[in-house]
């Protein structure tokens, strides 16, 4: 059998299952807040410049504790913006072993020029994350990639991971950065063909089975991505929904076992492509 990028990601995605119960899956949106606060991992809140910037980009950066240098990770988080849950994969991932960074992508959007935290509710944040510019957003992942990757104790590899609206932001990125060594794609919508095109970088995205709105995306971007030669490889986990890595009580169980089979995955996919 031919050996291709592709089979070589999906054979080590794989192979994470048998290993998944030594991978804690990050909490829920309701135990989010006090996983943080028992968390002995240093997480510290930083302003990173943006050239062209009205205001700093206001980001949460957790640390791994390990003696080597590390790779990074970029968190890109949801429509619901910069979150106490968004926080706490950010410190799931750097108990893994990345240096995670998660930037506020409302930054200088908000009254008074705040970001998440200066809305009034969360339909506010997500009327104001529709309106955020697809050029901003991408200008605002370059700042906080070159920020965390001349971090003394970080390698140069890089990765990012995103959910929902993130998770398309995380897949774009891809197209946009060709010095990215993965992306990860956790429910969210592909770019575009001449986007797809640029991408260089291995993708691995994990998609509830329910979620018709973006699994119906999924196969003609496995098709365009493989004329491509690209590589791809999507998880799509029966009877989960939209959002199952978050509300991992929801669907009847569906949620919870996607999150415990695909969180071992991701990090089996981002250690192999940021060792």
């Amino acid at each position: 059998m031919k050996t291709t990028r592709a089979s070589i990601v999906l054979l080590f995605c794989i192979s994470a299952f048998a290993a998944g119960a030594d991978i804690p899956t990050p909490p829920g949106e309701p135990g989010a807040k006090a996983a943080l606060d028992k968390s002995p991992r240093h997480g510290e809140w930083v302003d990173v410049a943006v050239p062209g910037a009205k205001a700093p980009l206001r980001s949460y950066i957790v640390y791994p504790e390990r003696k080597d240098k590390a790779p990074v990770v970029i968190v890109i988080h949801e429509i619901f913006g910069l979150s106490d849950w968004v926080r706490s994969v950010a410190d799931q991932l750097a108990a893994e072993g990345f240096i995670a960074i998660a930037p506020d992508l409302l930054s200088g959007h908000g009254k008074g020029g705040g970001g998440t935290d200066s809305y009034g509710s969360r339909d506010d944040v997500v009327k104001a994350i529709r309106e955020v510019k697809a050029d901003e957003v991408m200008r605002d992942l370059n700042a906080a990639r070159q920020y965390a990757i001349k971090l003394p104790a970080a390698s140069a590899k890089s990765a990012t991971i995103g959910f929902c609206w993130g998770g398309g932001q995380s897949f774009a990125y891809a197209g946009v950065q060709p010095g990215l060594n993965a992306a990860v794609v956790y429910y969210g919508t592909p770019p575009g063909a001449n986007v797809l095109a640029r991408i260089a970088c291995p993708v691995a995205g994990f998609y509830g089975g329910t979620d018709g709105r973006i699994a119906m995306t999924v196969e003609p971007t496995k098709k365009q991505m493989e004329k491509l030669g690209k590589s791809y490889a999507p998880h799509i986990y029966e009877g989960a929904g939209h959002g199952f890595l978050r509300a991992q009580q929801g669907q009847n169980g569906a949620n919870q076992k996607a999150a415990d089979q695909a969180w071992p995955a991701t990090i089996a996919f981002l250690k192999e492509q940021t060792k």
